[in-house]
Formats: structure tokens, C-alpha cells, sequence
């Protein structure tokens, strides 16, 4: 109950008013598995007084039966929520937690220390002004203290903390102390971090949290939190960029038109001039309209409806920003990628990109190169694993609008998305807009894709093979094509084999030079359509995504698919090359069907089963149902 009774102060409305008009500092704990995170939560909530006395039952409760200190309180489990991971004795989450003192108040965000919640950890991060790297005293910096550190680095945190915990079980010795803190000042040098600020501390038995330690004489520094409620957080908004992402066009009625969102960056006030990112159409703000009514002028982090004086074309996905300071409106970009999934990036292949409030189609163009954590050195790479970071190059369908993520967090961060899994598969960081994106520009042509195809006397339209090696795609295909050239139809026909004779002759059969093979493929069979031909594809093309990425390049209705359904079995034995033999031998890697997947479609919209079947009477249904088309 939070009635005030017994030792500990309860927190009430009052209180927590009161905390509203202090300046906020949202930081961050990380660090390896069992450093002492939730301990150091724990005991900050505890000694700031920051608990409820049902919070402070329950804890006592809990301590009896999952607590790991004896009779001592364990700290630790205000943090660790779940049944689950208490008894692995883990924290899987992050968990975000609010205290306040008289001079400040904090948001704080636990992450887990373990590699693969990497994820959870960017999410942390993501809004912390400052982080506070754990090191357990007995085993010093650790893999996951560079990659956390790292992390915390790309993602724009000024200031750091290094917290040597656990001093209690090395004897509080200095040089045990200072041998932590030298190796760890030498890896975190070229991290431009503006301060790096090292504490002794024992999270368990409050040794420097909130008051300087007896048994560290010889540390001259402040306590945990001294240092937490004066250190200096350069967060002035105000003198930023106008930035507004529109996150929903607000229209309840016909007298009424506003859009509405929160504020990134900057400020903006009644009667200021704005700009349409995207359109650059100019307008100037009449109202500015909050729950609680309207107001003159809106700062970032304010929730607010603008409504403008003109009609302009103001969509989701689009800002409105000041006219002087416009962010980039391009389809290219480099980026730091943050990559979250257990299957590998693939340049090439075709994401959906997420940013505040857009979404578009996007891959990467290039992987510039990998960066070890441990080393921060930049390496060769041609896919990113689960938790690698890299700097790519990406590529959107659709211009979207950006700053770089060194100047807005806000307007310069992303996320990327598997198209069929819909899970966040990486997040990204936009360093800087690539100049091709404003040198190269469409241009208009004389005689159109119509006037071509009407030339011809024939609608333009890609047929697109796919199946296993040996299933029978380029037999079919031929046939296909003698058919349609009988009839006086302009064809053309890419085969899988032929292609890689030229223009793919630099690619080999791993699953990224897979991806690259069938963009170029689909790009040029684009093109091909746009002379106004029919345009025949036989390649194995295994994956779903890359055969997606083909069918969006052609408009509506122009990209037929054709599953040529051949068992595995009987493939293999036909194997009219001689390459299952060899795959199975070991002499052929990445071989689809063998060491490589081939990924079926699911709904085709031509479906041949071979066996049984004459090629010939599989082709004319092609035809066939081509013509009904």
C-alpha cells in the first residue's frame, strides 16, 4: 500500500509532479552477462528512495525464493520481471525504470548482456544520452564491453561511464582497478565518446552509488550518482532544424484538415513559413492544436496538429520542416547497419525500410565493409551475420526524406524488415546522402514503352521460369518462344547457362552472387519489356524474395510466373549435366536442391508438373494461357 507507513517514504501524485519540471537524463546500462546491471538499478531506485512500499513487500517476498545474495536484499530482481528468467537467472529484456533526486530526474534502460539480444540493446540506446558500461572487477573488459561499447558509440551517446563493479570481491585493490581502466581507455580512444568517466564500485554493498566509498581512498573521483545529476548533456532542440514527420493526416470532418505528429527537432509557432519535404511546397502554419487546446508555438517532443493555411499535398511519410534548413530528399544513401537477423544480409536482396513514419522497398548496393568491434578495423565483406555491423549502401524505391543520424536521431535512423517473415531483420544509421542520387536523373524518352509494343502489335510481358536444375525450365521455354515466333510475336530469351557466359560472368553461385544474378536479370528483362518484347526467363532463381523483387519491377500484370514442378528425385535422375553427381560428390558447393535451397512458389501463376507430361504440351498451355491473358 502507498500509505507511508514504515521506513521507506511512499511516492504519491505529488512527488511525482514535483519530479515533472526537473531537467530528464535518460542513460543506459550494458555489459556482459552477470556484470551487475540490475544489482546497480536496483540499488540506485533503492537508495534514491524511488520505490512504492508494495514494490518494496513485494521484493522482500520474492528475495526469499529467487534471491541469490542470502539475507540480503538481491536488488537485482526489482529489474528481472519475468518467472522465466529468474529462474535461468537471467535478464532477457530491457527493462526501463524511472527515479528522480532533488537535482534531477532519469529514465534508465537495463540491456541484456548477451550477444544475441544485441537487438535490445540498439533499442536502449537508441534514446540514451549516456551509458554506463559494467565491467565485473574479476574478469576485466570483455567482448561484449567493446561491442556494447561500440554500439553506444555509432549510436550517438556522448558520454560514457565505466563502472568497475564487484570492487568488493577484488579487496577494493587499486592496481586490479587501474589495470581495467587502462585497457579500457586504450580501446575506447577512437570511439568519440566527448567523456569517458571511470568509477570503482561494488553495486551490492553501494560502495560509490550515491556517496564516495571508505574502503577507496585512493579514488579521488565522484560517486555514481554526483556524477550522474551534474554531468553536462548538450540538449538544446530548440536550435535544431524544424523537423515534423507526419504520422496521420487528421480530417474528422470537411472543416477540418491537420496533420498530425511530435515534433523531432527544432520549434515552430503560428505563422511561421514551412516547407513539404518532398514537394517543396511552401505554406505558413495557422494553428497549432493540443489535447489541452491550441497554442502558439510548439518544441520537440511535443505531440501537437498543425494546421496550415494552404491546400498542400501533405501525406504519411512526408515532414513538413523550415524552408531555410531543408533535410535530404533522395533514394540513395550510406548508412550504418545494425544486423539483427540469424539469416546473412545479402546485397541485392529486397527489403522493407522503416523510418519514423515511411516505408518504402529498399536493398543494399553495396557493402562497403564490416567493422570488428574489438579492433574497430574496417574489413572486406560480402555479407553481414547475425550482430555483425557493417557500412552499406542502400538503395530505396521511392525518395525518402532524411538528415544524417549524426545531426537527428529522429530523422536518421531506420529499420529493415523481411518482406515475408515481417520480422526487423537490421537497423540502420544514414551517414550522408551518396551524390549519384543527385547526378543521375530520369530521362524522358521520345517514343514510349506504348508506341513500342503497339509497333509490334503485342503486349510486353516477362514469362519467368523457375524450378531446380534439371526440372526442364529451358526446354519449356524454348519451346514457348518457337511457338510465339510462329505466330509473329517479337520475343527474346535470357537462359540461365547463356547469361552467365557475359554478363554475369563475374558471378559465382554463393547465395549473395545468387541475389545479384537475378537483379541484373530482372532489371534487363525490364528493359526489354520497356522495347515492347516478350521476354522469356529460365533461371533456377531459388529464393522467393529476389523472384518478388523481379514481379514489383514490372507493372501490374506483366510478370507471369512458371513453377516447372520437378521432384528432387527426378531431377537428379536425369541430371542431364552431370551436376547432381558432383554436388553430392562434393565437387559442385551451393549446389540448389543439394547444399543450397531452392525455395518453391507458393502461388504461382503458371503451374507445370513435368512428370507424366510431354514438354511440348506443357509449352502449348503456356501459350495458351498467355494468349487468354
Amino acid at each position: 500500500m502507498r500509505d507511508g507507513s514504515g521506513p521507506y517514504p511512499s511516492l504519491d501524485d505529488t512527488t511525482h509532479a514535483d519530479q515533472g519540471n526537473k531537467p530528464l537524463l535518460r542513460f543506459l546500462t550494458c555489459g556482459s552477462v552477470d556484470d551487475g546491471k540490475s544489482t546497480l538499478i536496483g540499488r540506485l531506485l533503492y537508495d534514491t528512495k524511488s520505490l512504492f512500499d508494495d514494490e518494496l513487500s513485494t521484493l522482500r517476498k520474492e528475495n526469499t525464493q529467487y534471491g541469490t545474495t542470502g539475507n540480503d536484499i538481491d536488488l537485482a530482481l526489482l529489474l528481472d520481471g519475468l518467472d522465466a528468467e529468474r529462474e535461468q537467472g537471467i535478464t532477457i529484456d530491457v527493462a526501463y525504470r524511472f527515479f528522480s533526486t532533488p537535482k534531477r530526474a532519469f529514465i534508465v534502460a537495463d540491456a541484456p548482456g548477451h550477444e544475441e539480444y544485441t537487438r535490445n540493446m540498439v533499442t536502449g540506446a537508441s534514446t540514451a544520452e549516456l551509458a554506463i558500461v559494467l565491467i565485473d572487477g574479476r574478469h576485466g573488459v570483455q567482448q561484449q564491453t567493446k561491442r556494447h561499447s561500440f554500439i553506444a558509440s555509432v549510436l550517438g551517446i556522448s558520454h560514457l561511464v565505466l563502472a568497475v563493479n564487484k570492487m568488493d570481491l577484488l579487496l577494493y585493490e587499486q592496481d586490479a582497478y587501474e589495470k581495467i581502466v587502462t585497457d579500457y581507455m586504450a580501446f575506447a580512444e577512437g570511439l568519440g565518446f566527448k567523456s569517458v568517466t571511470p568509477i570503482p564500485i561494488s553495486a551490492r554493498y553501494a560502495a560509490n552509488i550515491t556517496t564516495k566509498s571508505k574502503e577507496t581512498p585512493w579514488y579521488d573521483g565522484p560517486s555514481l550518482l554526483d556524477h550522474l545529476e551534474t554531468v553536462s548533456i548538450d540538449r538544446d532542440g530548440s536550435k535544431k532544424p524544424f523537423r515534423f514527420p507526419v504520422q496521420w493526416v487528421n480530417r474528422p470532418d470537411l472543416n477540418f484538415r491537420g496533420f498530425s505528429g511530435q515534433v523531432a527537432s527544432g520549434s515552430v509557432s503560428v505563422g511561421d513559413a514551412v516547407t513539404v519535404a518532398k514537394s517543396g511546397q511552401q505554406t505558413t502554419v495557422r494553428r497549432i492544436v493540443t489535447y489541452n487546446g491550441d497554442q502558439t508555438t510548439a518544441v520537440e517532443g511535443q505531440a501537437v496538429t498543425l494546421v496550415l493555411n494552404d491546400e498542400v499535398e501533405v501525406a504519411r511519410g512526408n515532414l513538413l520542416v523550415s524552408p531555410r534548413e531543408r533535410p535530404n530528399v533522395a533514394d540513395q544513401f550510406q548508412a550504418h547497419i545494425i544486423w539483427f537477423s540469424h539469416d546473412q544480409l545479402i546485397p541485392g536482396r529486397p527489403y522493407i525500410l522503416r523510418t519514423e513514419t515511411d516505408s518504402t522497398s529498399a536493398t543494399i548496393t553495396a557493402l562497403k565493409y564490416s567493422i570488428d568491434v574489438n579492433t574497430c578495423a574496417h574489413q572486406p565483406a560480402k555479407t553481414l551475420s547475425v550482430n555483425e555491423i557493417g557500412v552499406c549502401n542502400l538503395s530505396t524505391q521511392d525518395s525518402i526524406c532524411f538528415d544524417s543520424y549524426a545531426e537527428n536521431r529522429t530523422t536518421g535512423n531506420f529499420i529493415l524488415i523481411d518482406r515475408f517473415s515481417n520480422a526487423t531483420v537490421g537497423a540502420g544509421l544514414i551517414v550522408h546522402s551518396l551524390h549519384r542520387a543527385q547526378n543521375v536523373h530520369w530521362q524522358a524518352l521520345t517514343i514510349n514503352k506504348a508506341a513500342r509494343a503497339e509497333q509490334k502489335g503485342q503486349r510486353p510481358v516477362v514469362l519467368w521460369f523457375t524450378g531446380l536444375s534439371g526440372s526442364g525450365k529451358s526446354t519449356i521455354a524454348n519451346l514457348v518462344e518457337k511457338l510465339l515466333h510462329a505466330k509473329g510475336k517479337h520475343t527474346f530469351l535470357l537462359d540461365g547457362d547463356n547469361v552467365r557466359h557475359g554478363l554475369n560472368r563475374d558471378l559465382g553461385f554463393t547465395a549473395e552472387d545468387r541475389v545479384e544474378n537475378i537483379r541484373r536479370i530482372a532489371e534487363v528483362a525490364k528493359l526489354m519489356t520497356d522495347a515492347g518484347l516478350i521476354v522469356l526467363v529460365s533461371f533456377i532463381s531459388p529464393f522467393r524474395s529476389e523472384r518478388q523483387m523481379a514481379r514489383e519491377l514490372m507493372p501490374e500484370g506483366e510478370f507471369i510466373e512458371v513453377f516447372v514442378d520437378t521432384p528432387l528425385e527426378e531431377c537428379m535422375r536425369r541430371d542431364p549435366k552431370g551436376l547432381y553427381k558432383k554436388a553430392v560428390a562434393g565437387q559442385v558447393p551451393n549446389f540448389t536442391g543439394i547444399t543450397s535451397p531452392y525455395e518453391a512458389p507458393e502461388n504461382p501463376d503458371i503451374h507445370l508438373h513435368t512428370v507424366g507430361h510431354d514438354p511440348l504440351e506443357l509449352a502449348l498451355r503456356v501459350e495458351s494461357s498467355l494468349t487468354q491473358r
